[in-house]
């Protein structure tokens, strides 16, 4: 999904690039019938960006889901969420 995400944000000329978006990924997890399953995915997306951006950078965070292989694979099984800080940087 940080790929997918980055691919948005360049297109937006957003650099993404070189440590700029970095993701940390939570799971949560049950065990049914003795087996360990995943429920949910967490993805936190921190983006280091020059000021002036920032709407097109929340733009698309919104809308990069539907376009991420993973995520069209996994959506009915797993039920993903996702958050964007933005650090503003010169």
């Amino acid at each position: 999904m940080t790929g997918t995400l980055g691919g948005a944000l360049e297109a937006r000329g957003i650099p993404a690039g070189h440590d700029r978006l970095t993701s940390e990924v939570v799971g949560g997890i049950d065990k049914e019938d003795g087996v360990l399953v995943i429920r949910t995915v967490h993805v936190r997306y921190h983006l280091r960006m020059e000021a002036g951006k920032e709407d097109r950078a929340r733009r698309a965070h919104e809308i990069h889901h539907p376009y991420c292989p993973v995520y069209r694979t996994l959506v009915g099984c797993i039920e993903f969420s996702t958050e964007l800080e933005i650090e503003i940087v010169s």
